[in-house]
């Protein structure tokens, strides 16, 4: 079974040619490993919301959802962040920062200040436009998470924070990737 990336790398991503296909998930079958189907029920459900969310955003707010999450980040921190620690926190490059800066700031929703100590620093910041309107668009996006997330029970929801907390101390770990895991018969049942 091909992965996601591998799927859009070799052009095969039958999403993008079949109607029908609903999800990477449809591709997993009862003999692949438990584990990998798990995985791949987590990205579809990953998927599914930020698919709905993107499109809520372009839609409601003709934005996207790397500038809501720029935006977001800058938001928690009013005093600004330096633009090395947005692509930290948004885990994407320098120049994908430096772009949606850009933008935000040509449209006056963020502002530069240069770091009177540091030259090659630059901390990037709200206006009062930018942090109004994100405020406004927040408003709606939890609205949509919790819409989202409506057909589990609040039981449901914190049972699966946990589950979900106990995955990510584990992916986490040193070990992890270190650890080799053997395959067993019963890994494979449903």
């Amino acid at each position: 079974m091909e992965t996601s990336s591998a799927l859009r790398k070799n052009g095969s991503d039958p999403s993008a040619a079949s109607p029908a296909f609903l999800d990477l998930e449809t591709r997993a079958t009862k003999n692949d490993h438990q584990a990998l189907r798990l995985w791949l029920r987590l990205l579809s459900c990953t998927m599914r919301v930020e698919t709905h969310v993107r499109s809520k955003l372009r839609q409601d707010f003709a934005t996207t959802l790397p500038r809501f999450d720029l935006m977001a980040q800058l938001e928690r921190r009013p005093a600004g962040l330096r633009m090395s620690e947005l692509s930290k926190r948004l885990m994407v490059s320098g120049g994908n920062v430096t772009g949606i800066t850009d933008q935000l700031e040509q449209e006056g929703l963020v502002l530069r200040i240069l770091d009177p100590d540091d030259r090659r620093a630059i901390t990037v910041k709200l206006t009062e436009a930018g942090l109004k309107r994100f405020r406004r668009m927040a408003v709606h996006h939890e609205q949509w998470i919790v819409e989202l997330l409506g057909g589990l029970s609040q039981d449901d929801q914190q049972t699966m924070l946990g589950m979900l907390q106990k995955l990510k101390e584990h992916c986490s770990a040193p070990a992890v990737t270190t650890a080799k895991r053997r395959l067993t018969p019963i890994d494979r049942k449903s």
